[in-house]
């Protein structure tokens, strides 16, 4: 045996009886001291390897865009029977003998045993209640009807002259002659005529008080507070007065911009339809020509006012058959523009013709009417002083005193992000404010990018808090795992590119829509100024918040200068979110607008589905 050999064989015999006389836990951990170096960085290698093996990532959650509220088919109330069951039953002291002088009360109830008569529930309950508590007639004296039911019949005759349709109040009276032998019968008919004016009365009321409709059954962009009416104490006043048509006259909206409506649609029914129609297309520039020309230049002097026409009359009777769009027509035609609240850009093209020409004697009585019934949902006194937006003319007016203060463009809601029609109280302004970013903006809008690049938040100036108010980095936050609500509020930090510019307007409401500043002047200049997420921007915002604060605009723009603050306004102010294609200046002038989201049509199918509802009754 060599050296060598004899030096390889002692440690393996040496290893031999230690393993075998250590036990196993041992002879293991003798092992790795001996041989298990390599063992164990090989081990350490794959456990790192499998750590640092790219892992399949979670799948993002789907983004739920938060969607814009819809509009929904209206389900008008049905009509519900008025019962007598018990007005017939309670006891009452009854004589039997025929009455040649006229029917008590307690002798005509036996007329109303299987009577049918349907009513809307609030008024049908309002008659069971009132004339169980009353055991007397409104309307009927001796055997005819009274003065006072002559008067009430009238007014509800006259019921078009507000946009409203007399047949939903039509009441048959009974006939003047009868049978002096068959007073039951006699009996009978009275009573039931006074229950049915009763009915027609009180819903005559309800519409002229508070409308036809209720407005939110339309859709989530309409927001109106129920108008409470005591029907009960309505019947017990007509049962005492007799000033019945000063009584219900007073029922509808009190104010001047109800009146004027009123007004134009009496003079649009009395009056012709248009007896000039311009190619809607028309498209004309300055240098051009048309046989267009000369009718719309008649419709600048017809529809326009004393002032213009005093301005422009000798031009436009000079150029009253020319076809040539000349120089000197040009001023003519933006000043026209301007009077109707367009771009006075100086090109005549269909927004220009619609403003003269586009809306037909039907569309305009249409246009009073629906703007009559929605100013029913508004108070009756609208307040001074008030703030008036209305969208479809893209306009927003401080009134006090009765007079239009203050008047200018402002940019509304897109198609797909309306504003709501609604009113509520201005609250507050905010100087230099903070943009809060609405979830529908940052889950449609923001989510998409910020997964794709999740430090653009940090980077443009915006604040991100959990729900504990700890501030967060934006590129911290696995933007992936949020799909349709996002549990951060996001808010951009006041700057000159700041979404809401150096002001903000507040009148606190569920659907977060104010007015403010906006970087985006050049909007102002388009006709059509729908491009909002639903708030209203206004041209010119220091002057807005100047007059509702009762304050000089210096002390505004004091009061940016100094940086972020917030100051109350201290006045009750109403502010009306409003929606009217037909509506009258201070002057009592209508105008007439585009119904930029469609709501006319379906306000007149609600009211058609109210028509429908009431047609069938007596």
């Amino acid at each position: 045996m060599t050296p060598t050999s004899r030096m390889t064989i002692v440690p393996a015999l040496i290893l031999g009886s230690l393993i075998g006389a250590a036990p196993p836990a041992h002879a293991e951990n003798l092992f790795k001291m001996l041989f298990g170096g390599g063992i164990q960085q090989r081990e350490a290698r794959e456990r790192r390897a499998e750590e640092q093996r790219p892992q399949a990532a979670p799948a993002p959650a789907p983004v739920a865009r938060i969607s814009a509220p819809s509009y929904r088919t209206y389900k008008a109330d049905r009509l519900v029977p008025v019962s007598f069951k018990a007005l017939l039953e309670a006891p009452r002291t009854v004589s039997f003998e025929p009455s040649l002088d006229g029917a008590s009360f307690a002798e005509a109830l036996a007329g109303l045993d299987g009577y049918e008569l349907a009513a809307e529930k609030p008024v049908a309950r309002a008659i069971e209640a009132h004339y169980l508590a009353h055991d007397d007639f409104i309307w009927v004296s001796g055997t005819s009807v009274n003065t006072r039911a002559v008067e009430a019949m009238r007014v509800l005759g006259e019921a078009g002259s507000y946009g409203l349709d007399p047949a939903d109040y039509a009441v048959r009276p009974p006939s003047p002659g009868f049978d002096m032998t068959d007073m039951p019968a006699r009996h009978r008919d009275l009573i039931r005529f006074e229950m049915a004016l009763s009915a027609r009365v009180l819903r005559y009321v309800r519409d002229a008080f508070g409308g036809r409709i209720d407005p939110n059954r339309i859709s989530g962009y309409y927001d109106f507070p129920e108008k409470p009416l005591d029907l009960e104490a309505v019947l017990a006043t007509l049962s005492r007065t007799r000033d019945v048509r000063p009584y219900l006259e007073s029922r509808h909206p009190q104010n001047e911009r109800y009146q004027a409506l009123r007004a134009e649609l009496e003079v649009l029914r009395a009056s012709r339809e248009n007896d000039i129609v311009v190619d809607a297309r028309l498209f004309l520039k300055p240098g051009g020509s048309s046989p267009e020309l000369p009718k719309l230049l008649q419709l600048f002097a017809r529809e326009t006012d004393d002032a213009f026409r005093a301005e422009h009359g000798a031009v436009l009777a000079a150029n009253a058959a020319t076809e040539a769009y000349g120089p000197e027509l040009v001023a003519v035609v933006k000043a026209a523009q301007a009077f109707k609240g367009l771009s006075a850009d100086g090109i005549v093209g269909p927004r220009t013709v619609a403003a003269f020409a586009g809306v037909s004697k039907a569309d305009r009585i249409a246009k009073v009417e629906i703007a009559l019934e929605q100013l029913r949902w508004h108070p009756s006194d609208l307040g001074s002083p008030r703030v008036f937006i209305n969208q479809p003319a893209y306009t927003a007016t401080y009134n006090e005193g009765g007079e239009d203060r203050l008047s200018m463009r402002v940019v509304v809601g897109k198609v797909s992000n309306q504003t709501s029609f609604f009113f509520d109280e201005i609250e507050q302004i905010d100087y230099n404010p903070y943009w809060g970013v609405p979830q529908s903006i940052l889950v449609n809008e923001m989510l998409p990018r910020l997964r794709q690049d999740p430090g653009y938040l940090d980077r443009s100036g915006y604040e991100i808090t959990d729900a504990k108010g700890r501030r967060i980095s934006s590129s911290s936050i696995n933007w992936y795992q949020y799909g349709g609500k996002v549990p951060y509020s996001v808010r951009q930090t006041p700057s000159e590119a700041n979404a809401l510019g150096e002001l903000k307007i507040l009148f606190p409401n569920k659907h977060a829509i104010y007015m403010h500043d906006t970087p985006s002047k050049s909007l102002f200049q388009r006709d059509v100024r729908a491009f909002s997420h639903g708030c209203v921007r206004l041209s010119d915002p220091r002057a807005m918040a100047a007059a509702v604060l009762g304050k000089p605009v210096e002390h505004v723009a004091d009061k940016i200068r100094q940086g972020h603050s917030t100051e109350k306004v201290t006045r009750k102010i109403p502010v009306y979110v409003a929606y009217f294609t037909a509506w009258p200046d201070q002057s009592g002038k209508v105008e007439y607008f585009d119904d930029v989201y469609d709501r006319d049509s379906r306000l007149l199918k609600a009211l058609e589905a109210t028509a429908e509802v009431r047609a069938p009754t007596s």
